[in-house]
């Protein structure tokens, strides 16, 4: 509890979510920018790979249903997906706008590379990804939710969203 606290809402802790933010936020733009702007980025060879890995049919046969008879298919769609997703993942944590939202797809990435059995830096990222989740708002407390957040919640949410976070720390 006392850890959460820490994370959730020091200042400390957020100079140092600021710098692992930004850390993951540079990989991520960076590799999204490489396929978008390289010689064209084609998931098909990768999700290939993946349907013929007996390791990923064996520990994961759902998984392996799914690009086999989705995936693949459309791996047009998917190549524009993951060159884009990884892209604006990067920018979100970059400057820190919509910094869980961004975090959140990004985990989610990294979860679907090692279902696939790329191994690489997932599992590196995935453990820095859980500290920016945990944090929640302090992890982009020095980034542009400072601003995001406040105007969304007023304009988008006519401020009931600071109401119910009033609500749920009086508990």
């Amino acid at each position: 509890m006392m850890f959460m606290n820490f994370l959730r809402n020091n200042k400390i802790a957020a100079g140092i979510l600021t710098i692992i933010r930004v850390y993951l936020g540079w990989q991520w733009m960076t590799a999204g920018w490489g396929k978008i702007t390289g010689e064209g980025f084609d998931a098909a060879g990768f999700l290939g790979g993946v349907v013929a890995n007996e390791s990923v049919a064996e520990y994961y046969p759902t998984y392996h249903a799914f690009i086999e008879n989705f995936a693949l298919p459309n791996s047009g769609a998917f190549s524009f997906m993951v060159a884009w997703g990884e892209l604006l993942v990067g920018l979100g944590l970059l400057f820190g706008v919509l910094t869980t939202a961004a975090a959140f797809f990004g985990i989610m990435m990294n979860f679907a590379f090692m279902f696939a059995g790329a191994v690489s830096s997932n599992p590196w990222m995935v453990l820095l990804t859980i500290f920016i989740l945990a944090a929640g708002y302090n992890a982009g407390k020095f980034g542009g939710d400072r601003w995001v957040l406040p105007f969304l919640n007023e304009k988008l949410f006519k401020g009931k969203l600071s109401k119910a976070y009033e609500q749920t720390v009086k508990v």
